[in-house]
């Protein structure tokens, strides 16, 4: 089965959207999915205004077009909605092909952050990138029912998952030299340092020990110099984050505009709790299906919910890791998908096999 994946976020931006669809094309290789991802780097780019680190695609409607003639796919899934997404949408509804697509940022949140435009305009543009979609796939089912207050149709509730032996369990918070010779207990946020994430929120926690940052963004410099107390570290491969995520005491999740907030799960997966807003994004990956708290503490006092994270055994917030594993997350991600043209057999064959 061909399936064209086109997406404006892809290496080397480092992002949870990023290692969302990296893991997702990873784990559909087993079943046999030849996935054809179309990212920026194939395209002239040029960097994202404000936003250092993230590439997009100058007017990449007629290359664009021309690859997905030239492949002439089973499926398509249209993962963002930037210029590559929206030359992809003109180009499926020229051909009247149908496709999927997914809400992973709440990026009207940021455009009002940013540069204050009013949330009623950034998603009205949304909505209207969306409506033609037969299947808008969305991490929770607070950002669905959020988005179907907002007017949007054929919403389709698609969980993420996490690489379980990248992060993997420590009973205890491991000992690296990067940070040797600083107290505990170790807090860390992991992210863009940038307008959305709230990392204000973390960076004034009044606790004792030591809070450190991964991650890089418009607010970093500025931050630095406020805060030179913090532990700055920047992007790290993924092995050496997991190692800094195992060694934190808790990890700090400030962002109260997440759709999901992957980087919790991979906290959580190394044996870390996690203290967050009791928002969105950190209600559905903490929360079971009983409505209880398991791997971390929700509070709108942060203070409050990083002390009582300091108690909560490591096993726990490794148990709830593990029911967002990659085979169930990708064979959701398979059935929503839907045959592009009446020509495209390969993913109705594929979802004879799953039934």
């Amino acid at each position: 089965m061909k399936l064209a994946l086109i997406t404006d976020a892809w290496h080397p931006q480092v992002n949870g959207v990023v290692t969302t669809l990296h893991e997702l094309v990873q784990a559909m290789g087993p079943w046999g999915v030849d996935v054809s991802v179309m990212h920026p780097g194939l395209f002239k780019n040029r960097s994202c205004p404000g936003y250092a680190g993230i590439d997009l695609a100058v007017r990449p409607y007629k290359a664009l077009a021309a690859m997905l003639d030239a492949l002439q796919p089973d499926a398509v899934h249209i993962a963002t909605e930037g210029p590559l997404g929206w030359a992809a949408r003109k180009h499926c509804l020229k051909r009247g092909w149908k496709f999927t697509t997914a809400f992973h940022t709440k990026f009207p949140e940021i455009l009002k952050a940013a540069l204050r435009v009013p949330l009623f305009l950034g998603y009205g543009l949304f909505r209207h990138f969306h409506r033609p979609s037969s299947g808008v796939m969305v991490p929770t089912q607070g950002v669905l029912n959020m988005l179907e207050s907002r007017g949007f149709k054929s919403l389709k509730p698609w969980t993420h998952g996490v690489d379980l032996d990248l992060f993997d369990h420590h009973a205890l918070p491991l000992d690296i030299p990067e940070l040797q010779g600083h107290p505990r207990p170790y807090t860390l946020f992991v992210g863009r340092v940038s307008y959305e994430k709230n990392i204000d929120a973390f960076l004034d926690l009044t606790l004792e020990g030591t809070r450190i940052v991964c991650g890089v963004g418009p607010l970093e410099a500025q931050l630095k110099a406020r805060y030179p107390d913090v532990v700055w570290m920047g992007v790290l491969p993924r092995d050496q984050l997991a190692k800094v995520y195992a060694a934190a005491d808790v990890f700090v999740f400030p962002s109260r505009n997440e759709t999901f907030g992957l980087v919790m799960l991979e906290a959580m997966a190394c044996g870390t709790p996690v203290a967050a807003f009791p928002v969105d994004g950190p209600l559905q990956v903490l929360g079971d299906a009983d409505g209880q708290m398991m791997g971390g503490e929700l509070s709108e006092d942060l203070n409050a919910a990083v002390l009582k994270c300091l108690s909560i055994h490591r096993a726990e917030p490794r148990q709830r890791a593990e029911a967002f594993g990659w085979p169930k997350t990708v064979e959701l991600f398979v059935s929503h998908l839907v045959p592009a043209s009446g020509a495209s057999t390969g993913l109705r064959f594929m979802k004879m096999s799953l039934n």
